[in-house]
C-alpha cells in the first residue's frame, strides 16, 4: 500500500510513510493538531486494515482505496473517503460486521476509531496534509507536490 506525499516530497510508499502525522486543514488553510498516522503500503496491509485490533492510535490511511468493510472488526470506526486532491468527500461511522459500498470517485480512505474524526474537525470539504512526524507542521497539502501515480480506484 502507499502513503501520501509529505513535506520531504516522498512518493507513496517511501520512507516518509513511517512516523507520519495527519493534519486537518482549517477553512482558512491553517493546519490543525497532529494526529499519528499509520499507512498501509501493500495490498495485504490494506486488506488487513484494522482487523484483529482492539483500538487504533490516530488513523490508518489506505491508498489507493475506494471501499472498506468492517467484517471481523472489534469496534466501530469512522471512515473518510478522499478524492485525488486529498479533499474529504464523505465521512461515515461503520459498526462491526458491515460491508461498505465502493465510491468510484474515492482515491484514498482514512480509518479511525468512531468519533475521532469529529474531534479532529474532519468533515466533507476539509483537506488533509500528511507530514513526517518531526516536520513541525510545515508540510504541504498531501498530493500537491506532484502528480498522482495511480488511476482512480
Amino acid at each position: 500500500m502507499t502513503s501520501t506525499e509529505s513535506q520531504s516530497g516522498g512518493r507513496p510508499g517511501g520512507p516518509s510513510a513511517r512516523g507520519a502525522v495527519l493534519r486537518v486543514l482549517t477553512p482558512g488553510g491553517a493546519p490543525g493538531p497532529a494526529v499519528p498516522l499509520e499507512v498501509a503500503r501493500t495490498a495485504r496491509e490494506r486488506g488487513r486494515g484494522l482487523l484483529g485490533r482492539d483500538t487504533v492510535r490516530g488513523a490508518l490511511l489506505l491508498s489507493p482505496a475506494s471501499a472498506v468493510h468492517t467484517l471481523g472488526m472489534r469496534f466501530a470506526i469512522d471512515v473518510a473517503f478522499l478524492d485525488r486532491e486529498w479533499r474529504v468527500r464523505s465521512v461515515r461511522t461503520m459498526r462491526p460486521g458491515r460491508l461498505g459500498l465502493p465510491r468510484p470517485w474515492a482515491r484514498h480512505v482514512l480509518e479511525a476509531e468512531a468519533g475521532a474524526m469529529t474531534r479532529w474537525g474532519l468533515a466533507p470539504g476539509a483537506r488533509i496534509t500528511v507530514e513526517d512526524a518531526g516536520s513541525g507542521g510545515n508540510g504541504e497539502a498531501a498530493g500537491s507536490a506532484g502528480s498522482d501515480e495511480h488511476a482512480r480506484g
